[in-house]
């Protein structure tokens, strides 16, 4: 079997509500003629983004092609959970086109595309890219790093040290390890937000990468499918803060899923999520929310302060069960204080 029977694979990474799920909903609605499977990777236990694709589940992306690991990060699972999950798929009577994984936020990309070397798949799939998304506006805020400024500091006072952050060496890794890279959410960071969001990923990036724009993630497709990048074989130009261990771990980062009672007004709701990042440095809030009256569930989303909230299908014969997926370095995680703010 040669590389032309290869089926080919684009990983799609990115911090924490960059925007991951939004470009995959637009690639499966314009497919371009081609099959898709996708394998969604949550960090948590409810499978908020994996919901919200099998929504737009169609002919060319049936739901039964949509996949998802929620036992942990895909870069830590490889064995248990990441190869079994591929082999399916290409075990299906139809065998997809193309398969899109939508990886944690907090997952590592390199070694995932190491997995890729493993005898099972190698003669089967390829890397046909790594897309690498990140929020305009937060990058050029700096808030991929809980306190960017105290970093620099410590690093201006001793120039022995070279103290980075966990957030930060997740995002470095993911830059280094694209070959796009999309400054998602365009509109909110206007021309000034992208040029300084672009001045950052430059630096960071141990090559020159093609860097462009998104909003509401819109992009040809033909400009990120069809790279032909075997990133498989490609590990030596994508360096990582973590070449040379053994493994790594994400203790760093934690969860946890609160449950919730009917509410009356999303805007509140809204409110004590933003209380959440400002009090607790929570990081990500997702999931969905019964409002009393309303026979449609509200599917919400967060990325620190920013809290955006919508009615996305009805709660059908369901239970209307209103749970949020919480996110935030292992530290801030106190399970009684969210709970409190969030249930107040």
């Amino acid at each position: 079997m040669t590389d032309l029977t290869k089926t080919p694979v684009t990983v799609i990474t990115g911090f924490l509500g960059a925007g991951k799920t939004t470009l995959i909903r637009h690639l499966m609605l314009n497919p371009q003629g081609k099959r898709l499977a996708v394998l969604v990777n949550e960090f948590g236990t409810m499978g908020v983004d994996g919901e919200i694709l099998k929504s737009c589940a169609d002919e060319n992306c049936p739901a039964e092609n949509i996949m998802e690991l929620s036992n942990g990060c895909i870069c830590c699972t490889v064995a248990d959970d990441f190869i079994p999950t591929l082999e399916r798929l290409m075990a299906m009577p139809v065998k997809p086109d193309h398969i899109l994984i939508e990886t944690s936020g907090l997952a590592l990309p390199k070694p995932l595309l190491k997995a890729f070397d493993w005898p099972a798949i190698r003669s089967r799939i390829t890397v046909d890219g790594v897309i690498a998304l990140a929020d305009a506006e937060a990058v050029a805020a700096g808030r991929f790093a809980p306190d960017e400024a105290a970093v620099e500091a410590q690093r201006a006072a001793d120039d022995s040290l070279d103290h980075e952050t966990p957030l930060s060496e997740v995002f470095e890794d993911q830059i280094a390890c694209a070959d796009i890279v999309l400054l998602s959410k365009a509109d909110l960071a206007g021309e000034d937000g992208l040029a300084a969001a672009r001045a950052v990923i430059e630096a960071e990036a141990p090559r020159k990468l093609p860097i462009l724009p998104l909003t509401d993630g819109v992009i040809d497709p033909r400009v990120i499918l069809g790279l032909g990048a075997a990133a498989e074989n490609d590990l030596a130009a994508r360096p990582s803060h973590h070449d040379g261990a053994e493994d790594h771990e994400h203790d760093d980062f934690d969860s946890v899923v609160i449950e919730l009672a009917e509410i009356a007004d999303p805007a509140e709701l809204a409110a004590r999520i933003e209380r959440l990042a400002r009090d607790q440095n929570i990081l990500r809030v997702k999931g969905h929310v019964a409002v009393a009256g309303k026979p449609m569930r509200l599917l919400v989303q967060a990325v620190g302060e920013r809290v955006r909230h919508q009615y996305d299908r009805p709660w059908g014969d369901g239970p209307r069960a209103s749970r949020l997926v919480v996110i935030a370095e292992h530290d801030d995680i106190d399970e009684a204080a969210i709970r409190a703010i969030l249930a107040a």
